[in-house]
């Protein structure tokens, strides 16, 4: 018999401990309690329905439950749901990555399975550094990055990342990265790409790899900046023979309009990152794309292996999972089905930008965000908003007052209207009374 929703309320206070949240907020606060979700609606225990503005991190790209999803899931369980790929192999994870191959950037022929963002992004660190050592070029051990970048929440990530919210207090186990100043600070996108390739360029003999994310800075706010920057980085590393690893974590799966985020550029990485609408948010999992140049540096005997592995590395569930995903794009034509609704999304947040106090509006395929101050994470408007916003039938994940919303890509015009209005009220509220 289901518990009763204040025993399980005092179940999560007493027992839980929820990521990036204060232990006092936990203990006095009461969470939103999900008991279901369908399509783009998170369901409490109350049965009221909730459009789910942050697709649950960021993951939730075809809604919740999509029935395929849930039947190709079944299936496979039905079948067997684990055995590992260290020895062994199945035909999910090998046909996955035939699939993934397809339709990735062009060069990209090898695909190695993780977990989650974080551990893609390690393992493509990880892959980069390791063929410099074994291939002519050990002493190619630092990354270049941009500032900004969030690529994980483990060491090696958070190495590579810039967000200091997250990352500054663990400094001192960190490796680092080169990087150069932030667009704030250097007058622009256009500069501060310019101080990286001069970077690169200087520091040639010793960077094995540049990490960034494509288009779309996620956790620094919803930064934005121009494809034709990562054609110029292509052609940079290209000059100097180094790697460069694109974190399609959050920006895959037709997030910002293509496939892939780097298509604009018409340029591919050395090593691509993808998790989160891989398997369209049903299961933890992920993939590294590597090229064949890659692949070939650990040729040689065991020594030369990449000695990474996770128990369920290349899951057959999650391997399902991922190709249904594949062939739900397919055949429900989920890119092109998006374009009017990114169409509708842009416009309904230059319509929030436009209310006194909002700033930076901004809008690529279907993510949107809009600064509601300067005071970056730790801003208190965000949570504000968050709090009108659920009274109004909207969950959002502000990152401090940075409110961004990323909808299903196959969201209805009426839900994506109710979205958009619920976020303009509630950011409407707040800074009417600031």
């Amino acid at each position: 018999m289901p518990r009763a929703v204040d025993d399980v309320a005092a179940l999560g206070r007493r027992c839980f401990w929820p990521p990036y949240t204060a232990s006092e907020a936990h203990d006095a606060g009461d969470a939103f309690l999900v008991a279901g979700a369908e399509g783009p609606y998170l369901i409490d225990t109350e049965g009221r329905r909730w459009l789910d503005g942050s697709g649950s991190w960021w993951c939730s790209n075809l809604g919740h439950g999509h029935p395929r999803v849930r039947a190709a899931l079944k299936a496979q369980a039905d079948r067997w749901m684990h055995s590992m790929v260290g020895g062994l192999g199945h035909a999910p994870a090998y046909e996955l990555a035939r699939d993934l191959v397809e339709i990735a950037p062009a060069g990209l022929t090898r695909v190695f399975y993780s977990d989650d963002g974080s551990t893609a992004v390690e393992v493509a660190a990880k892959m980069a550094f390791q063929y410099w050592h074994q291939n002519g070029r050990p002493e190619r051990t630092r990354f270049a990055a941009l500032p900004g970048g969030y690529h994980g929440d483990t060491l090696g990530t958070m190495s590579l990342g810039a967000v200091d919210a997250f990352s500054a207090l663990f400094a001192p186990l960190m490796f680092g990265a080169s990087r150069p100043p932030d667009p704030a600070d250097s007058g622009g996108w256009e500069r501060t790409f310019e101080a990286l390739f001069a970077l690169i360029r200087a520091e040639r003999d010793a960077i094995a790899a540049v990490v960034v994310e494509p288009v779309v800075q996620g956790a620094a706010g919803m930064r934005m900046y121009p494809p034709a920057l990562l054609a110029e980085l292509r052609a940079v590393a290209d000059e100097v023979d180094t790697f460069l690893i694109f974190d399609e974590v959050f920006t895959g799966f037709g997030r910002t309009g293509p496939m892939w985020a780097c298509e604009p550029a018409g340029v591919a990485p050395d090593l691509l990152c993808s998790a989160k609408g891989l398997s369209a948010g049903a299961l933890p999992f992920a993939a590294t794309l590597a090229t064949e140049r890659i692949y070939d540096g650990f040729r040689g005997g065991k020594a030369r292996s990449l000695m990474h592995g996770h128990t369920f590395c290349g899951n057959p569930l999650g391997a399902a999972v991922a190709r249904e995903v594949l062939a739900i794009y397919r055949d429900e034509a989920i890119l092109e089905r998006a374009a009017p609704r990114a169409r509708q999304l842009a416009e309904g947040f230059e319509r929030i930008g436009r209310i006194d106090g909002a700033r930076a509006a901004r809008a690529l395929g279907m993510v949107a965000a809009v600064d509601l101050g300067a005071q970056g994470y730790f801003g208190t408007r965000g949570a504000a908003v968050q709090r009108g916003a659920l009274e109004r039938g909207v969950h959002l994940r502000p990152l401090g007052d940075t409110i961004y919303v990323v909808p299903p890509l196959n969201i209805g015009a009426e839900p994506l209207a109710a979205l958009i209005d619920g976020v303009h009220d509630a950011v409407a509220d707040v800074l009417g009374g600031a």
